[in-house]
């Protein structure tokens, strides 16, 4: 099952608050031999959230969402969540039992509009105050506070699916080849894909103070992997270019 993140809020793409949750989650996945398949950045948009959660929910990936869930009049992610899935929002049990734990009283009226979830839903325990995230269709719908959305990450991670475990290539390998840019070694690129269609293959190219260089990189199972290299290697030294492995 492939992964992807979801980021929503106006902060984001307006440049007033800089995001974190790319990098930690890519840190999260990467603990446990996993990999990011996409990252979506939306802003606090309805009708496009919803448009944006249909989409996912048709994929069949597992999406972590982070931001939105709130009960402010710009937290909209529940009431799309409920609205791309075609189910009502209703009061939940079990996120009622955690927010009046941490609340008492004081949970109503507003604290407890956050139980209020799409029908189907199962909730995601936070650590930090309570206040539950969900999980439907296998998205799992978090809030934008570091603090809390990164263990609750990990706990749907390692409750959900202990059996995604290690799911990335097994082998990746590096050449960097000098004085070179991307036209001249397309049609070899392009051969080397034909020849090893489950090899994943990439081009970086970059331009510095010494020169043009192009970043070259397969990743595959490491029999696959390390045929596609060799071959690799063999025709950039054909076309008379240096390179050098990266480590």
């Amino acid at each position: 099952m492939a992964l992807g993140i979801l980021i929503i809020g106006d902060e984001i793409l307006s440049g007033k608050r800089r995001d974190g949750h790319f990098s930690h989650a890519l840190e999260i996945l990467a603990q446990r031999g996993l990999g990011l398949k996409w990252c979506r950045i939306v802003g606090d948009d309805p009708d496009f959230i919803v448009e944006t959660l249909r989409q996912t929910y048709a994929s069949g990936d597992i999406v972590f969402s982070f931001g939105g869930i709130g009960a402010t009049p710009d937290d909209h992610t529940r009431r799309c969540a409920a609205l791309a899935a075609d189910v009502e929002l209703v009061r939940h049990p079990a996120a009622v039992a955690e927010i009046e734990a941490q609340f008492g009283a004081e949970a109503y009226p507003r604290r407890i509009l956050m139980a209020d979830l799409p029908a189907g839903s199962t909730i995601i325990p936070n650590p930090f105050n309570r206040v539950p995230g969900f999980s439907l269709k296998d998205h799992h719908f978090l809030p934008g506070f570091p603090q809390m959305a990164w263990p609750m990450m990990e706990w749907v991670l390692d409750t959900r699916y202990p059996q995604l475990r290690n799911q990335l290539p097994e082998a990746e390998l590096v050449i960097t080849a000098f004085d070179v840019m991307e036209s001249p070694l397309l049609d070899t690129m392009n051969d080397l894909v034909r020849r090893w269609p489950a090899v994943r293959f990439a081009s970086l190219p970059n331009i510095g103070e010494d020169g043009r260089r192009l970043e070259l990189s397969v990743k595959g199972s490491a029999l696959e992997a390390g045929a596609a290299m060799a071959w690799l290697k063999e025709q950039v030294g054909k076309l008379g270019y240096r390179w050098e492995e990266q480590h």
